[in-house]
């Protein structure tokens, strides 16, 4: 172990004169010849020139290496340049001059830079164009998968990049409008629905999965298909509303129309408010959950069809009713019609169970409306036939007012007849103008429908024909007392210059003729006089059982008098005969 140690340094200082100096001592303690020993140098110089020769090719072929591994990174960083859209880089060395190896070590950072931001660009363009492909798949529905997009190296430069995000913003925007309109729909289908008492779930899924309220907003659909699915069932959705509000308003209007029919109290009328609040209402204007809901409308058509059933039941009490409307029209009128006649022909129809009640009922509308039409045509002749009816009564108390001796003394009251009578004179002044406007109204009327115009049964000109005689004769009557008043002063003179006691002479005093509404016996003069019917004493009413009464009204005078004619009256005077 000590000689291995000792022989240690010396083994580490061999060198090729040592070694060859030590083959010749061999070769000297062997024998070996010269001839030999020449052949094994020969051999020795072949191999280490061998050795030249191998590490020489090794040398060359990495030299080769390294200037492809050189020209490979040049090429590489232009390469890179141009991918990015970049013309240099600051960390590019701008000499080419040193080693191989120097050159590469240059050109080293920034390849390793560039490629970072190549990596950096590329993850870039991905999400970009990832997001871009997302929503144009969600516009077009169909379902591409982001995995298999590809980015084209070739150009990564901002420029590109720019224009990628650009057309990203305007998909963006383009799906938030598609999201809010597909929202703005799912809103109208469920508000739809509610007013319907449709199943929103059911119904908006079927359009698609993805709209009903347990999706995000973010992953609605909002394709094309989509969109238009939606505009079609809100289309008909609205529809079905349209339909359903008319069916309900039907059915509001024929209860209403039998609540009417038959009085139904207002405590059962209120079970059905929720059908009848929307009768007039417009289709926007409903929007109560539940307003148009099936069952709704079904409850709605059973309690019509009940009603119908229970308006059978009563049909004579509902016809006698629509009677009695008919004839109050007709009274309130003063068209003389049959009532009793026309109370046992409704009889006679309903037990013979020949007519339909809806028909009866109809027929009677119908009679209803034409009386509502002829009362309507006759309204401004009968409003004339009270002003002058009215006038007549004023006439007649002024008649009695001229004829009290007392009008003026200073009793209570006596003002207000004073005033009274002085507007009565100016009322009865203008009758002989409201009959001739009176007559011509008539004849008017009557040659527009060719008809006769009665009031109360009785011709209307008749009476008024009537009434201008009567006041013919009324003013004969007082020139004749006039005369006769004359000619008694003038005998009473006569006998008084004569010394002779005048004999009493039985007063006279103008016949007061009584209007059209006064009752009572006849003792003037009738020649002229028409025979009026009773019913022209009063204005009738329809009681309970639908039959009229009559009621008598104050007389009436046709003739007016003046205060000078008042003065010539003499008490007890005789009354003309009134209109039965």
């Amino acid at each position: 172990m000590a000689e291995a140690d000792a022989q240690a340094p010396v083994l580490d200082e061999t060198t090729c004169g040592s070694l060859l100096q030590k083959l010749q001592q061999i070769w000297d303690e062997v024998g070996e010849t010269d001839d030999e020993r020449d052949n094994m140098l020969l051999q020795i110089d072949q191999e280490c020139l061998d050795v030249y020769k191998r590490k020489v090719d090794q040398a060359v072929k990495s030299r080769a290496h390294l200037l492809q591994a050189l020209a490979d990174a040049k090429l590489e960083l232009s390469r890179l340049l141009s991918s990015l859209g970049e013309k240099t880089y600051v960390g590019i060395p701008e000499k080419t001059s040193g080693t191989i190896k120097e050159q590469l070590a240059a050109i080293a950072p920034a390849l390793e830079k560039l490629w970072e931001q190549k990596d950096d660009r590329i993850k870039e363009f991905f999400d970009v164009q990832s997001q871009i492909q997302k929503i144009s798949s969600e516009i077009a529905g169909t379902c591409e998968q982001v995995e298999s997009l590809t980015v084209d190296e070739s150009d990564l430069s901002l420029k590109k990049l720019d224009e990628f995000q650009a057309q990203l913003q305007e998909l963006q925007k383009e799906k938030s409008e598609r999201l809010h309109k597909v929202l703005e729909l799912v809103s109208t289908v469920h508000d739809l629905c509610a007013v319907l008492g449709m199943d929103f779930f059911s119904t908006v899924t079927e359009v698609h999965p993805s709209l009903n309220d347990s999706t995000g907003v973010q992953s609605k659909s909002i394709s094309n298909d989509t969109l238009s699915s939606l505009a079609k069932t809100v289309l008909v959705l609205k529809e079905d509303k349209k339909q359903r509000l008319h069916k309900l308003q039907e059915l509001a209007t024929q209860l209403i129309d039998l609540w009417n029919l038959m009085d139904t109290p207002e405590e059962e009328r209120s079970l059905f408010d929720h059908v009848t609040c929307n009768i007039s209402a417009s289709v926007d204007e409903v929007a109560i959950p539940g307003a148009l809901a099936l069952d709704l409308i079904e409850q709605a058509e059973v309690e019509v069809e009940r009603l119908d059933q229970l308006k059978a039941s009563k049909m004579k009490e509902i016809a006698f009713k629509r009677q009695a409307e008919l004839e109050d029209i007709y009274a309130r009128a003063h068209v003389e019609i049959d009532t009793e006649a026309a109370r046992e022909k409704i009889m006679a129809l309903i037990d013979s169970g020949n007519v339909d009640p809806a028909e009866l009922l109809a027929d009677m509308d119908n009679q209803i409306v034409n009386a509502k039409e002829e009362a309507h045509s006759r309204k401004e002749i009968l409003d004339k036939v009270e002003k002058w009816m009215a006038a007549c009564e004023e006439e007649s108390w002024l008649e009695d007012y001229n004829r009290d001796d007392n009008r003026y003394n200073a009793s209570r009251g006596a003002h207000l007849n004073l005033k009274r009578a002085e507007k009565a004179r100016i009322l009865v002044n203008k009758i002989p103008a409201l009959v001739d406007s009176l007559v011509a109204k008539t004849r008017a009327w009557e040659q527009e429908r060719d008809t006769t115009f009665t009031y109360d049964g009785v011709p209307l000109l008749a009476m008024l024909d009537e009434y201008m005689m009567l006041r013919h004769d009324r003013e004969e009557e007082k020139r004749r007392l006039r005369d006769q008043k004359k000619f008694h002063e003038q005998i009473s003179k006569e006998e008084t210059v004569f010394g002779s006691t005048p004999s009493p002479a039985r007063p006279l005093g103008p016949k007061k003729v009584t209007g059209p509404r006064s009752n009572g016996s006849a003792n003037g003069p009738t020649s002229r006089r028409l025979s009026l019917n009773s019913h022209q004493n009063g204005s009738r009413s329809t009681n309970k059982d639908g039959k009229r009464d009559t009621r008598p009204i104050a007389p009436l005078n046709y003739v007016a008098m003046t205060k000078d004619d008042a003065a010539s009256h003499i008490s007890g005077s005789e009354h003309s005969p009134s209109t039965p």
